[in-house]
């Protein structure tokens, strides 16, 4: 039987969402957690006892910062590296959902450019990587440690409005397979987990969300949406001993909603 105790997850969007239920269904298992989020104060609040109801189990370490910034990035993981101590991370995942929802062209709404493109590319794509390798240039990695991140049905499909994230997700999923073969002599295991539709803040942002949950309630052989708790157990999953051989897999999770 895995045991997580004194392992250490970092989980970037950690105060809601996938991040969120992740935190939880791994803090329950035994895992610390090292939480990066960017809320507001008004927020902070209740935020902050979502995190101490986490606390009642194990140690985590919360940080209300950009995840985006260089210079915070660096910060954060110097905080974190004096913390832990001699302890490192055993678990990445990364939840950050930042991007420009617009159409490619219309003659009556706004339309995406280069900048929309750059700016979602770094957000949910590219700056997996930076993380992943700043965690590498400080020594922070467990030997035998887990690299995931979250992609959609989109990475494939067109979904209106969704250019922008699409082509972040292609992008994520290109990582995927390169840290996959690069960083396997430091016994890094990457993986993408395919998402099912969820109901997130993000979900909400797009336009015709509503049509898009209701069409996918009657797509999904299972007639559900899925939930983030589904996610979160198969993050666990991907970080079981029996897990170990899985690498550069883009894991779907969506009770078989993208076969139909």
């Amino acid at each position: 039987m895995t045991s997580f105790k004194n392992k250490w997850a970092l989980i970037l969007g950690g105060s809601s969402g996938l991040g969120y239920a992740t935190a939880q269904k791994l803090a329950a298992e035994g895992m610390n957690l090292i939480l990066v989020h960017r809320d507001r104060k008004s927020n902070e609040e209740e935020i902050n006892k979502k995190f101490d109801a986490l606390r009642s189990s194990v140690q985590v370490i919360s940080f209300n910062e950009n995840a985006l910034d260089g210079e915070l990035r660096k910060k954060i993981l110097s905080e974190v590296k004096t913390n832990l101590g001699n302890e490192k991370i055993f678990c990445l995942v990364h939840s950050v959902a930042k991007g420009n929802l617009k159409k490619m062209v219309s003659d009556t709404e706004p339309t995406l450019d280069k900048t929309d493109f750059d700016i979602t590319i770094h957000a949910m794509a590219t700056s997996w990587w930076e993380w992943t390798k700043e965690l590498i240039n400080m020594g922070l990695w467990e030997k035998d440690a887990r690299n995931i991140a979250f992609t959609s049905e989109g990475n494939q499909k067109y979904i209106p409005y969704y250019a922008a994230v699409s082509a972040a997700k292609a992008t994520l999923e290109v990582l995927c397979r390169y840290m996959a073969i690069e960083l396997a002599p430091l016994g890094i295991k990457t993986n993408v987990i395919q998402s099912g539709v969820v109901k997130t803040p993000a979900l909400d942002l797009i336009p015709g969300s509503e049509k898009m949950i209701e069409l996918t309630k009657r797509r999904n052989p299972f007639g559900r949406l899925t939930e983030p708790q589904d996610i979160a157990n198969v993050v666990f999953l991907l970080c079981k001993d029996e897990a170990k051989w899985i690498n550069g897999s883009v894991v779907r999770a969506d009770g078989g909603e993208s076969l139909i």
